[in-house]
């Protein structure tokens, strides 16, 4: 299948399929396929996340700064920032300056470790899990809206796919690096 055909549906015509056509005009041999793949779900998800931030912005909130807080939430648990870094994918530095931000507006707060000084435990503030919890379920039916083009099967399907390419990806993502 390449960028002209769609499995039956006749030609595809989103933005990525426009730059594989180009790119096979000007290289006719190359293989486009990967980029068929990687493209869409690099449009997709810059597509989805800008609409599904605006929750976010009218929260004055970035998505880094939410998923900080998504992860004290769905954690249950106080998390220390070592924690939150490996959570969210997100470097030490990172959540630090984003910590600080998210203190001052009231949405967590940090407990010194009592056997060790240099150790900050973090938990959500009762403003903090507010805030999360009034903002997920308008994320959720977002989320719930943009799949409805899909039926429950195909759904599926995709996060089968997906969730097998992420296992791989995550496990193999250092060797791929060269």
């Amino acid at each position: 299948m390449t960028a002209e055909t769609s499995g039956g549906d006749g030609p595809r015509t989103d933005t990525v399929a426009a730059v594989v056509r180009q790119w096979q005009t000007v290289h006719p041999g190359l293989d486009t396929g990967p980029m068929e793949i990687i493209g869409r779900i690099n449009r997709s998800a810059a597509l989805l996340q800008q609409a599904e931030d605006a929750p976010l912005r009218r929260a004055g909130l970035s998505r880094p700064e939410f998923d900080l807080l998504g992860a004290l939430r769905r954690t249950g648990h106080e998390l220390t920032p070592g924690d939150l870094a490996r959570e969210t994918f997100s470097s030490g530095a990172a959540v630090t300056k984003r910590l600080k931000q998210l203190t001052e507006r009231g949405l967590v707060e940090r407990r010194g470790d009592t056997r060790d000084r240099r150790v900050v435990h973090l938990r959500l503030t009762d403003a903090g899990r507010d805030l999360v919890d009034g903002i997920l379920p308008e994320q959720l039916a977002y989320e719930t809206a943009v799949l409805s083009v899909l039926d429950g099967e195909r759904q599926g399907e995709l996060a089968s796919l997906l969730g097998e390419l992420l296992t791989r990806l995550e496990g193999r993502l250092g060797a791929l690096r060269v």
